[in-house]
Parts: C-alpha cells; structure tokens; sequence
C-alpha cells in the first residue's frame, strides 16, 4: 500500500525557484526562472490533491479493465518500459486555475481554490509508452466511449476521457521527464499526459484504467474542474456545469509581479499557450502606445506553448506592459473573462507593472541588456 511523505512533497521547493500558494501541496514556477524551452523538474510546477504516495516499483501494477474491454490485463513497471513501443513528446501542462489571483483582482473577489498566481504552468519532454498500445492487448469493445485514469494517491484523483482523446497518438502514460526518470512528485512510477488538455486530466501515480461503454462521473469532472455560472449551463447528470477540456488561451512575461528594471534597452521574453491550437500571433504593449507585433522564437503548437520576445527601449518611471496573444483559430486574448465561480480558465490580457530606475545594474530575471 503506498505511503505518503510527512512533507507533502518529495522535492525542495525554494521560494528563488517556485511560488508557494499556501496549501502545502501546490507550488508554481516563478515565470523570470524558466529558461530553455522545457522546464527543469526541479521548478517545474506541482498540483496535487494529496499528499507525493511513496511507490515500490517491486509491488507496483497498473490494472486495465472495465466494461469497455473484452478481458482484463496487467502490466508491471518491467512491462511498462520494455514491452511496448518508446515515444517521447514534448508537452504543455496547465492548471484550469492557473491565474486565479488575477482573476480575482479582476472581479474583486477571492475565489476558492488553489490559489495560483501565473506559475501553474510548464513544458517538458515525456518519454513513455503510447496509452492507445497499452489498452490494445485488453480489447477495446465496439461500444467503449470512455477512458479513465485512476491514481494511486490518497484520494484515488481521476477522470475520464473521451475514447479518441485516449487513442490519441499523443496522449502516453509516461515513465520519464525530460530526460530521466520521473521524479516523485510528478507522477512516479507513471502518470499520464495529456496534450492539450488541462492538468487534472494529466493524473499521477497510475494504478488503473477504467475503460468505459457509459459516461462515467466523478467528482472532478461534476462539481470541481467544471465551469459554474449563469454564462456555463449544466449538461445533464450530476456536473455543475460543463466540464473544461483545454485551458484557456494565454500569455506569460518572463518578469517578477512587480518587476524592476534598470533604464535602457532590453530584451524582454514570454510564453503563450493555446490547448490544441497554435499561437499565431503575440502583441505587446507599453503604457498607452500602440500595439506592437512581438517576434515569435519559438513557434510551439497543439499542446506546447509559443516563445516570444520584443526590444524596449526602457525609460526611468513607472510603466505597465500588456501582451495578448492570438491562435489559429482566431481566438484573441480579451480584456476580461467572464465570471465563473471557481474562477477557472481567465484568459484576460494582464496589465504588468514594471518600475524603471535609473541606478545601473542587472535587470531581474531573464531580462537580457540589449
């Protein structure tokens, strides 16, 4: 039976590296420390609804069953990494929370929740095995609709899937992050990725996988990780409202909130995100001057996010720098988001307070002098 760290978590979570949120599981990864395209596992954000189960691969099996299989199949740590075929992603996960402080201030209201400032975001390189070659040997029936990944924490976290989401040569049970062996407190022996999706869906410490001919419902897909409010009408069954899919369209500056900056001219640096669309296009704006096209570095795509950059020439005072970005399917970032009660998915462009001196010296960050 897994056990579970006094800690909460496994891993340092240093205040120069993450964002503590005040729940003693859930941490973000300050946006001026990310660096390359992926984010190290050490800062890489953390969201759990439990405590980090500490897991024995000697005794660990991942089950596969339910009505939507013909015969049910095991399989243990052995079979997971050497009987099926390699694959590796590099992958976006977000919180549906993410920003809700922002959302709140927007609204003003504190909302309920974790409460995530910009943090609860990151891209890293999976390396497993394709979830569609693992339900393959169990059978999948004519009249399976579902897929649910079942975790091995102390409140068994799930949710289930639609069938081709879960086919999906993109959506693998993964045994590795960016290059090792995956850490604790991101799913270790194996946790899920989903692309393009929000985390919940991304559950850690697989143990079972119920594969479904009904819709099935659980708690985090009727009453949490829904959208409640009177633009979000329930469906039907026991959800609250609808339940989220892909995280809400947006963007992130590389820079502390509030941030400071020595005078003269910078590189200034972000991400974008749009679920399983791509960015197509990033603007930015200082004070009340025109908008402005910011090049795109990296152009990302269905399930990873966008890098972009600008030159601005800083001068001594106070400033607030917006970014919006846009998508291919024509999405752009607003100027509020509507209401929701849980104060999920906010998609507004940020006003981001910048404070420029005149003293010399580095800018915060991965701020570059020009």
């Amino acid at each position: 039976m897994p056990g579970a760290h006094r800690s909460g978590l496994v891993k340092p979570t240093p205040p120069e590296l993450m964002e503590d949120t005040g729940s003693g599981l859930d941490y973000g990864t300050r946006p001026d420390r990310m660096a390359g395209e992926l984010v190290g596992a050490d800062r890489f954000f953390v969201r759990s609804h439990a405590p980090t189960p500490a897991i024995d691969t000697t005794g660990w099996t991942l089950h596969i069953d339910g009505s939507g299989v013909r015969h049910p199949v095991s399989f243990d740590y052995h079979d997971l990494r050497g009987a099926f075929p390699i694959t590796s992603v590099v992958r976006t996960i977000e919180c549906a929370g993410n920003r809700r402080v922002e959302f709140g201030r927007e609204v003003g209201r504190v909302f309920d929740g974790t409460q995530w400032g910009r943090t609860a975001i990151g891209t890293a390189e999976w390396t497993g095995v394709r979830l569609r070659d693992l339900l393959e040997p169990a059978g999948i029936t004519a009249d399976a609709r579902e897929v649910m990944p079942e975790s091995l924490d102390a409140i068994r976290a799930r949710r289930p899937l639609p069938l081709a989401k879960a086919l999906a040569d993109d959506t693998i049970v993964a045994w590795a992050m960016n290059g090792e062996e995956l850490p604790p407190d991101h799913g270790f022996p194996a946790r899920l990725v989903v692309s393009g999706w929000l985390g919940a869906a991304s559950i850690k410490w697989l143990g079972r996988i119920e594969v479904a001919t009904s819709h099935l419902e659980v708690p985090w897909n009727t009453v949490d990780y829904v959208m409640i409010g009177p633009n979000y009408p329930p469906e039907g069954g026991a959800a609250r409202g609808p339940a989220i899919t892909e995280p809400a369209l947006s963007s992130l500056v590389e820079l502390p909130w509030p941030a400071q900056l020595p005078s003269g001219s910078h590189i200034v640096r972000g991400r974008a995100f749009a679920g399983e669309a791509t960015i197509s296009r990033v603007e930015y704006r200082v004070d009340d001057q025109h908008w402005e096209p910011a090049t795109i570095t990296s152009a990302g795509g269905p399930g990873v996010w966008a890098r972009w950059q600008f030159r601005w020439d800083a001068s001594p005072g106070e400033h607030v720098l917006r970014v919006r970005a846009a998508d291919d399917r024509g999405r752009v970032q607003p100027d509020s988001t509507p209401w929701n009660e849980l104060g999920y998915m906010h998609q507004s462009v940020l006003a981001h307070p910048i404070s420029v001196t005149v003293e010399a010296g580095a800018a915060q960050g991965l701020i570059d002098p020009a």
